[in-house]
């Protein structure tokens, strides 16, 4: 660990921080700090950099233009236990160093993630891939009882297994995806922006995004707080336009909205169906966009 990392992240060096009904991660290691990023783009910008910006201002400039290669001299190194079904989504960032637990040398950890009566989430209706609402407490007693009795029964089966012999590659095949891993996982701070961006996203699935949460807000904070600040102006909060938007944009605050909602048609964002415009998502996104700003979606 860098000596000069400021006190609050040593003192969180061993902590778990709990996330989830049994998962955590805890820092178990970080190299550099914001000065570390400065140091070295100083290095590619010569000594007069050092003249004309400050620490935080140079900061700010390098995440504001994507220059990336500084934020990489940054590196951190996580325990993490989470379940399978959410590890396969944080795998897929393929820009880490992993070493995780091995259920085919080790016996599974006796752990899996339950699911509230209030939590179980519906299938949202215009995202395959997201959900939207929960269902009503009542029926979601119904189906925490069945997952309890389903996580005993594979357990039991599992063990059932081991004590009959049977090879543990084999015998853990018909665990469930709640089943409860362990992982180091080291990044760098480049790398690691791009994961959270992501994954906090309110869109990223919750499970993971409260991974993402604890890591960006308990941990990278207070370990590059100059480059959190401005992850969280530039990347997380901020906005981004294509240049069809832009176009779309000068249009309504020209306060043509004839001409943009022609403009929109003509481009297959949106139709008149019933006297009434329909959008396709990315029209609904742009709308999303409008709304942040403080604008109405003149088809909506």
């Amino acid at each position: 660990m860098n000596c000069d990392a400021n006190s609050e992240i040593r003192n969180l060096l061993g902590q778990k921080i709990n996330v989830l009904d049994d998962g955590f991660v805890r820092l178990v290691d970080v190299m550099g700090d914001d000065s570390s990023i400065v140091q070295a783009a100083r290095v590619s910008y010569g000594e007069g950099t050092k003249k004309v910006s400050e620490d935080k201002a140079l900061i700010r400039y390098l995440l504001r233009h994507h220059h990336t290669t500084p934020f990489e001299m940054c590196e951190i190194k996580l325990h993490v236990r989470v379940p399978m079904d959410c590890w396969r989504q944080w795998i897929r960032h393929r820009t880490a160093n992993v070493n995780e637990y091995s259920t085919r040398y080790s016996i599974a950890i006796d752990a899996a993630q339950a699911t509230e009566p209030e939590k179980w989430r519906l299938q949202a209706q215009d995202n395959r891939q997201g959900s939207e609402g929960y269902l009503p407490t009542e029926s979601g007693i119904r189906l925490s009882q069945r997952e309890s009795e389903l996580h005993n029964s594979c357990r039991e089966v599992y063990k059932d297994r081991i004590e009959a012999g049977v090879a543990r590659e084999q015998a853990r095949k018909d665990l469930p995806l709640s089943t409860y891993t362990e992982a180091y996982w080291k990044i760098d701070l480049h790398n690691l922006l791009h994961f959270l961006a992501l994954r906090m996203d309110s869109h990223a699935q919750y499970e993971i995004r409260q991974y993402a949460n604890t890591i960006g807000n308990e941990i990278v904070s207070k370990w590059v707080p100059h480059t959190w600040a401005a992850f969280l102006d530039y990347r997380l909060n901020s906005i981004s336009l294509s240049g069809t938007e832009i176009g779309f944009m000068v249009l309504l605050n020209s306060g043509k909205q004839d001409v943009l909602l022609e403009s929109m048609r003509e481009k297959g964002w949106i139709k008149k169906v019933d006297n009434s415009w329909k959008a396709t998502r990315e029209a609904e996104e742009f709308a999303a966009k409008l709304i942040t700003l403080g604008l109405t979606p003149p088809w909506q």
